[in-house]
């Protein structure tokens, strides 16, 4: 079906008022293929690339089945979830949940997104007033159902979003045990849409889906053919300079560059920071409060760089954002895909870039091996990577110095050995060689088994004192004997009759 507007894929008037005013008038072909079928109950295994609007493609038709479930009553069992679209990131969640508001503010229905890394509270009172629209990431769900703020047996429309990086992401074993919490597959309709395809994946559709219907719209694994791709090679040390160049040469900003982790991605923002440019960093390590901030003023245009990791590859949905920078080439060839479909999105053009160190040569062809073709590699005008090599690169103080910068200090004087130090009272304690030896004879002279001899009152001392060396009772003895060696002498043999 070719239909050159949203009226001819047969929504209902207040879809296509909502769709007008978020300014699209011709379906994409991703579109005017899932809409008709979602909308005759089919399950759909849609991939399309990345940008070209696979959200719409199920969230107006998901809409227009729920239409006649719309209820203005307040009590939460008139508003049980009917869709469930789970998503692998929380970014993700939250865009497709914003574009279902946005296409859904006529209809009546509820809707509303749960993801973790924010107080499960906040969520709760929301769910358990009873929505019929669901957006969740799978572990945040499975909380929900151990709280019991959401019960999942009347869903009859199930979707999977990006498929294949909930696969990556190893939450294949959480989406089966939310299957077994939903009505047999039979009973419900089943979606899955994912820019890329995998044998993986298309197993995990035959366990899931219903004898579903394959769309897809351009070759498997491709990009965006609106984005101009282009590689420099550039040693790694000299990557940072040759960002900044690009950036102040051009005066761009909303520049999304990537990078492969949240170490990396932290440093290197404090770094451009320091070089004099707004910058900012989304990783897994970032509070959703600090990633949402980060987002919002990266989408109001007040950065001129957002570093982030593959986190933000999926669900980062910026209007005309005009350049997207692999800082850092991924080890998976998919990521790049997903990454450079930041730009060139809904019909735009978009422009990306790639840093090339030498050792990271091998993951280019990879990726060209993917894509089927070449990616152009340029020379940036105007800049010299072994001048900014020889700078000496700004570094924080959660940077580790480098060995070429240990290397370089200057060595220092040994210090000659210092005498060994013997503290004046503990020198006074070491009794020397002859008072050890008259210590010995004063022992063995007052030895247990000679004589007690009497006091000079006449009274025969303790026994204790002598033994333990102090008057008994507190009373003194003018001569305090040294404690005693305690020797047993050999019980004496009896005599011999």
């Amino acid at each position: 079906m070719n239909a050159t507007s949203f009226m001819e894929l047969g929504l209902r008037p207040e879809l296509l008022r909502a769709v007008a005013e978020s300014g699209y008038t011709i379906p994409t072909p991703i579109q005017q293929q899932a809409i008709p079928l979602v909308l005759a109950g089919r399950d759909v295994m849609g991939g399309a690339q990345t940008g070209t609007g696979k959200t719409a493609g199920f969230a107006l038709p998901i809409l227009q089945r729920l239409a006649p479930h719309a209820s203005s009553s307040p009590s939460p069992a008139r508003h049980p979830v009917r869709a469930l679209i789970l998503a692998p990131t929380r970014e993700l969640a939250i865009q497709v949940e914003e574009s279902i508001k946005e296409y859904g503010k006529y209809t009546g229905l509820r809707s509303t997104c749960v993801f973790g890394g924010v107080d499960i509270k906040q969520q709760l009172a929301i769910v358990r007033a009873g929505v019929e629209i669901l957006v969740a990431t799978p572990g945040r769900l499975l909380d929900h159902v151990e709280q019991k703020s959401v019960n999942l047996g009347q869903v009859e429309i199930l979707v999977l979003d990006e498929a294949d990086r909930m696969l990556d992401m190893g939450f294949i074993p959480d989406i089966k045990r939310i299957m077994r919490l939903l009505p047999p597959a039979a009973k419900r309709q089943n979606l899955l849409f994912s820019a890329t395809f995998s044998n993986e994946i298309k197993k995990l559709a035959d366990e899931l889906l219903n004898q579903p219907q394959l769309i897809e719209v351009a070759r498997r694994n491709t990009a965006a053919e609106l984005v101009v791709q282009t590689a420099y090679k550039v040693p790694q040390d000299a990557k940072r300079a040759l960002l900044e160049h690009i950036v102040r040469s051009r005066n761009v900003w909303q520049v999304l560059c990537f990078v492969r982790t949240k170490h990396g991605a932290s440093r290197l923002a404090r770094q451009l920071e320091k070089d004099g440019l707004a910058t900012s960093a989304i990783h897994g390590d970032k509070t959703q409060i600090a990633r949402l901030e980060a987002l919002s003023a990266f989408k109001d245009g007040k950065l001129q760089v957002l570093v982030a990791t593959d986190v933000a590859a999926r669900g980062l949905d910026i209007e005309d954002m005009p350049l997207v920078v692999n800082y850092e080439l991924p080890h998976v060839p998919e990521d790049y895909i997903h990454r450079i479909g930041r730009t060139g999105r809904a019909g735009a053009t978009g422009e990306a870039m790639s840093f090339v160190a030498p050792e990271e040569e091998k993951y280019l062809v990879e990726i060209e091996k993917l894509l089927r073709k070449k990616v152009a590699i340029v020379v940036a005008e105007g800049f010299d990577p072994s001048a900014a090599r020889s700078e000496r690169p700004v570094r924080s103080a959660h940077d580790k110095p480098t060995h070429s910068a240990r290397e370089s200090r200057v060595p220092r004087t040994p210090r000659e050995p210092r005498p060994p130090r013997i503290n004046d009272k503990a020198r006074e304690r070491v009794p020397s060689a002859d008072a050890r030896h008259a210590e010995r004879e004063l022992a063995y002279a007052r030895n247990p088994d000679q004589p007690i001899t009497t006091r000079d009152d006449g009274a025969a001392p303790n026994r204790s004192a002598l033994i333990h060396g102090h008057p008994a009772h507190g009373r003194g003895d003018t001569k305090r004997p040294v404690p005693a060696l305690l020797m047993k002498r050999p019980a004496p043999e009896a005599e011999k009759v």
